[in-house]
């Protein structure tokens, strides 16, 4: 039993080195620099090689290199998936194996390192595999997620993904069109220019995304003209994707500026909550959850960890959550009343939407015991239940709360 909890201990710690590590963890960190370190050799070796007469001077050195980095990299995948349970939480430790390896992420660690030595295995697919040796390029998506700066390219992208498939749609929609368009003026000026949709289509995307090539033009009047809106349009088109770019790296970066204000700040006002199994937060990442503005989470208590609340992390139940608020500018109170219900008032046994209650006064939270309840129409008040209430009017006996 104690081998299982040691065994399990070093695993929970692996998962912590091999994923981005807080800047005070120094085995985290220093892992992500070698793994970075490792990345850009590899690259580097990869573009060594496409030069003739260098590759053929230091053919072997290049080649060790190749194959030590890539065991590396195999080192390292055998490594997140011993430390999968830790780093993809899931009901069973299978589950959480299939979520890395199955993720983006983990096929693009998988293919770094397997076309290096699957000629060894298959000698005669040699050439085949080493086509699938230039995927080891999307390797560089790993350092993306060692810094903010480069995180918050992923982060833009994901927020704003919407956006962008709706503008990108606009735009093939816009491609389609002006293509047939441009085909149905030129074809009889041009036919062996214009010999069908698609040549004009391989205008209306060189036209519109303002690069123009020069191979295909129209010489008509009409479809000169019409060339002309189609500039225009385009220079639009191309502009509606980098406005919400830019827009999402500017709300990102203010996002962060004010999370280091907010930890700067003296009069910060911060909330500890207890998730519980019923909570909609459990079971999703940090980066679903819409928190109001002004509203940031700070840390993440499990167990006795402090976690960073990166985007790919899953919140689980009992996790204790930190959130700081900004505080009201001025002097904004807002008077909340607590009661107690006692035997003798007529409140006991009601129901929230049946209560002879003026329209002025709301009930937030009920007190039941150990029990917090947010009460709904449905709601049976009951005898020694404590009400929390937002109200105008004076309500006799009750206990005023300053916030």
């Amino acid at each position: 039993m104690k081998k299982r909890e040691q065994w399990e201990s070093w695993r929970a710690r692996l998962a912590k080195i091999v994923e981005v590590g807080a800047s005070d963890d120094f085995a985290s960190r220093g892992y992500d620099f070698f793994i970075t370190a490792i990345i850009v050799i590899n690259l580097a070796v990869a573009l060594a090689g496409t030069f003739s007469g260098f590759y053929q001077r230091h053919m072997v050195l290049l080649e060790a290199i190749e194959h030590v980095t890539a065991a590396l990299f195999a080192v390292d995948y055998i490594l997140r998936i011993l430390s999968a349970k830790y780093i993809f939480p899931r009901p069973t430790e299978m589950r959480s194996v299939l979520r890395y390896v199955c993720s983006f992420a983990g096929v693009i660690d998988l293919l770094s390192f397997l076309p290096t030595f699957l000629p060894v295995f298959f000698p005669v697919g040699a050439v085949a595999f080493r086509i699938f040796r230039i995927i080891r390029i999307f390797r560089l998506f790993r350092i993306n997620t060692y810094y903010d700066s480069l995180n918050a390219i992923t982060e833009v992208l994901s927020k704003k993904r919407q956006q962008l498939a709706s503008s990108v749609f606009i735009i093939l929609v816009l491609m389609l069109a002006s293509s047939l368009c441009m085909y149905s003026v030129e074809h009889e000026a041009q036919p062996e220019v214009f010999r069908n949709a698609f040549s004009g289509l391989w205008w209306s995307v060189s036209t519109l995304l303002t690069v123009g090539y020069g191979d295909i033009y129209p010489i008509t009047t009409l479809g000169k003209i019409l060339g002309i809106v189609i500039t225009f349009l385009g220079v639009g088109m191309v502009a509606i994707p980098t406005g919400i770019i830019s827009a999402g790296f500017v709300e990102q970066y203010s996002r962060m500026q004010n999370s280091e204000r907010l930890a700067r700040e003296k009069d910060i006002q911060f909330i500890k909550i207890r998730l519980q199994q019923k909570d909609p937060w459990v079971g999703r990442p940090v980066s679903q959850l819409e928190l109001p503005y002004g509203l940031i989470l700070t840390a993440i208590h499990r167990g006795h960890d402090v976690l960073v609340p990166k985007g790919d992390l899953t919140l689980e139940q009992n996790d204790t959550v930190i959130l700081a608020a900004e505080p009201l500018p001025g002097d904004l109170h807002v008077e909340l009343k607590q009661v107690t219900l006692l035997s003798e008032n007529p409140w006991n046994d009601q129901y929230v939407r049946d209560l002879d209650i003026s329209r002025q006064s709301v009930i937030v939270m009920i007190k039941r015991g150990k029990r917090v309840i947010i009460p709904n129409g449905g709601t049976r008040l009951k005898e020694g239940d404590t009400l929390l209430l937002h109200s105008k009017v004076s309500i006799p006996g009750g206990t005023v709360l300053q916030i």
